[in-house]
């Protein structure tokens, strides 16, 4: 590590070690359950030629990499327990070009969010939008190549559905460009394939991309946007889940998004929980109120949810209301936010109205549940239900990586609490939830690689984030990292990896209880690595310090 420290400084790239006040402010993190992760250096790399440079000294001296954009993954897969922290945040360059027939805009995988929509804010470019993410602090790559969710999903498909090439360093040092126009049998058009929905660190280092630039419908460049929190007198009653059973199961126009939050939080006294509806039409006031006057049922809702809107401009949405609407997203992203948090996803189709009935059922007797065993706790359980569906479903799911296109709803739970010694109780609460609410994912199995869960079992990752194109990624992994030098706990395996292994199958940890068993697991391997630099291998004899 010494030797490729200094050929790293002899190249000119940024490098920060322990004992730096700017090494404790790289790696800090949001998520207490990862307050111990000390690289053994921060490089931050300022451009292309870097990262390669990176790579070659890696690889030749066999250290670990750990990519990181900006550290927003829920499972702390950005976050590096060892080796080297490979922090892109000073790349962040952005280009947008609005003058060409095919509207681009070119940027760094070090921006954020925030930094891309300035773009369009700072040109006044109304009427026009980059598929991109909800919270202005989320890092572009990540969002992009797990396959990214926004705001606009319903009317333009994934955030990789627009990605139309990418620049990556792969294993062997080289600088790639693939594009959407690649012979899609090319090894070059099989990696392209790969980058839209699983290339998160599996394949090499993305160190650029470039995605096109979309049209808004309505002719003024406006949208209408907003939120609004119900929190009904009796709680979650019979008739409320009438409601929202109703509103998963409705048909919405492309043009409309609605999330809604499930909010359990015993920080609230008094509250028996309720839901947050956070709104993103592509239309006008008088369009919006319409839409809403149809599809919705309970006159109460109607109302509010007319009333907590403002129709704006598309910059000033990207520039102030993503801002205050994921205020707590946001909040997350900086190391203020002391809690620790475990989080699981499931994906939900709105066609099937008997699954969506039983999951509400389920999710309400959680909160029950929850609200009886932990009164007086520090401790919040939240089911953020984010809108897909739309443009997102019309592409087959082998046309990308992103398999699973059926998905209306995917679905994300939240068990987040303040007391170090609460984890135990949390993590058993949250197999709960897994073990009720996974048959009823889609295929029994369905999640999100943007959402992920740490504690997914051994063997059913690839199954979950991938679906039936986890063969082809295998495949595509032997083309371009045949070494499996990019190697991480959820990673894409190389062909034939641990299919003779034993056990790791859906429901063995919520069955017997095991997740609540890895409570401070984490923390002491950290912590003991920390100490003395020992490698700790878990249960299954791999090692698992987040790679």
């Amino acid at each position: 590590m010494d030797q490729a420290i200094e050929a790293f400084k002899s190249q000119g790239i940024p490098v920060l070690e322990p004992g730096q006040s700017a090494y404790d402010h790289a790696i800090a993190t949001s998520n207490l359950l990862y307050r111990f992760s000390r690289p053994e250096c921060v490089v931050q790399p300022e451009s292309a030629e870097h990262v390669q440079t990176i790579v070659k000294e890696a690889k030749s001296r066999k250290l670990k990499i750990t990519i990181k954009c900006n550290g927003h993954s829920y499972a702390g897969h950005s976050t590096a327990f060892k080796g080297i922290s490979l922090d892109l945040r000073r790349m962040r360059k952005v280009e947008l070009d609005m003058k060409s027939a095919t509207k681009t805009v070119t940027f760094d995988a070090g921006c954020q969010w925030g930094h891309v929509y300035g773009t369009l804010i700072n040109g006044g470019h109304d009427g026009f939008i980059i598929n991109g993410g909800r919270c202005p602090t989320v890092g572009v790559s990540g969002f992009t190549l797990g396959g990214g969710l926004g705001p606009f999903t319903r009317s333009f498909g994934m955030g990789s559905d627009t990605l139309m090439e990418a620049d990556i360093v792969t294993a062997d040092g080289n600088l790639v460009t693939v594009k959407e126009t690649d012979d899609p049998t090319s090894d070059k058009g099989k990696l392209f394939w790969a980058l839209r929905g699983a290339g998160g660190g599996n394949f090499g280092v993305v160190v650029k991309l470039k995605s096109k630039v979309q049209q808004l419908q309505n002719r003024y460049g406006m949208v209408v946007a907003g939120r609004y929190q119900w929190f009904p007198k009796g709680g979650f009653t019979d008739d409320v889940i009438a409601t929202m059973n109703d509103f998963y199961t409705t048909d919405w126009p492309n043009k409309i998004t609605i999330d809604t939050t499930w909010i359990c939080d015993l920080r609230q006294s008094g509250s028996l929980g309720g839901v947050r509806f956070t709104v993103a039409f592509d239309g006008s006031k008088y369009e919006y109120d319409r839409v809403i006057d149809e599809h919705f049922k309970r006159e109460e809702l109607k109302v509010q949810l007319k009333r907590r809107v403002l129709p704006e401009k598309s910059t000033r949405f990207f520039y102030e209301t993503l801002v205050n609407q994921w205020l707590e997203e946001t909040e997350r992203a900086y190391p203020a936010n002391k809690t620790y948090e475990l989080y699981s996803s499931f994906m939900f189709t709105k066609d099937n109205k008997d699954t969506i009935q039983k999951v509400t059922a389920i999710i309400r007797d959680l909160m029950a549940s929850f609200r009886a065993d932990f009164a007086g706790e520090q401790v919040n359980f939240l089911v953020t239900w984010i809108h897909s569906g739309g443009k997102a479903t019309e592409r087959k799911p082998t046309d990308s990586a992103f398999f699973w296109r059926a998905a209306v709803f995917h679905t994300y739970v939240t068990v987040e609490w303040v007391d170090k010694w609460m984890e135990r109780d949390m993590r058993r609460f949250l197999a709960k939830v897994k073990k009720a609410l996974r048959p009823l994912s889609l295929n029994g199995e369905a999640a999100f690689i943007n959402f992920p869960d740490r504690d997914f079992p051994v063997r059913a990752h690839e199954r979950a984030y991938f679906g039936d194109n986890r063969e082809e990624l295998r495949r595509v992994k032997q083309i371009w990292d045949e070494d499996n030098f990019f190697q991480w706990v959820q990673g894409i395996r190389l062909p034939g990896g641990m299919e003779n292994e034993e056990g790791g199958e859906w429901g063995e940890n919520e069955e017997d209880g095991e997740d609540g068993d890895k409570t401070d697991q984490l923390a002491s391997e950290q912590w003991e690595y920390y100490k003395t630099g020992d490698i700790v291998k878990d249960r299954d004899g791999l090692v698992d310090l987040g790679f």
